[in-house]
């Protein structure tokens, strides 16, 4: 069971660019809702004309509780709440860069998220994605591990309802909001 959700191992293996992204920039978001944490719906094709930044990730930990047999060897999935912590802590500053929000979303239910948005102090919402539509309408990669199907680690980039921009593979997933920084940094028009 791994204990330390804040940290990750030295030796993680890095995502490859199996090129499972490549189809989205350019694409319209879908008309898909999505229960947010804070109990709001979210209509991730009516998010507004300027960005938003949607991180997809494969399930945060929860302390007491194992993870998939094998998880840290699957090449992208370890460091969800590294990257939840890591958007937490440049939450302000994406902002400051021209995000109109940020938006975490997983295949977990929104109890399970909700959780995590208490515990890690996130000043956003997550949201829950437990039947996959937006994978579906999109064609997004996934994976299984554990008897459930979860979202690769990517990120979106939604302006006027289309997607803009897609981060993918993400690695090291604890310095991925600054990754999105920057990029905000350098494409601000």
């Amino acid at each position: 069971m791994t204990s330390d959700y804040l940290s990750l191992p030295p030796d993680l293996p890095i995502p490859a660019d199996d090129g499972a992204a490549a189809h989205l920039p350019g694409m319209a978001m879908p008309r898909v809702t999505l229960a947010g944490t804070g109990g709001e719906a979210v209509a991730l094709d009516d998010l507004g004309s300027r960005r938003t930044v949607i991180y997809l990730y494969p399930m945060t930990g929860r302390p007491g509780v194992a993870t998939p047999d094998g998880w840290d060897e699957i090449p992208g999935a370890r460091g969800c709440t590294t990257e939840a912590c890591d958007f937490r802590d440049h939450h302000r500053d994406l902002l400051s860069a021209g995000a109109s929000g940020v938006f975490g979303l997983s295949s977990q239910d929104t109890d399970y998220q909700r959780e995590a948005v208490e515990r890690l102090h996130l000043p956003f919402p997550m949201l829950a994605d437990p039947d996959l539509l937006l994978a579906r309408a999109l064609n997004l990669p996934t994976f299984e591990a554990g008897g459930m199907r979860l979202y690769k680690r990517l990120t979106l980039i939604v302006r006027d309802g289309g997607i803009e921009h897609v981060f993918y593979p993400v690695f090291p997933p604890n310095e991925h909001a600054g990754q999105v920084l920057a990029w905000l940094r350098e494409t601000a028009h």
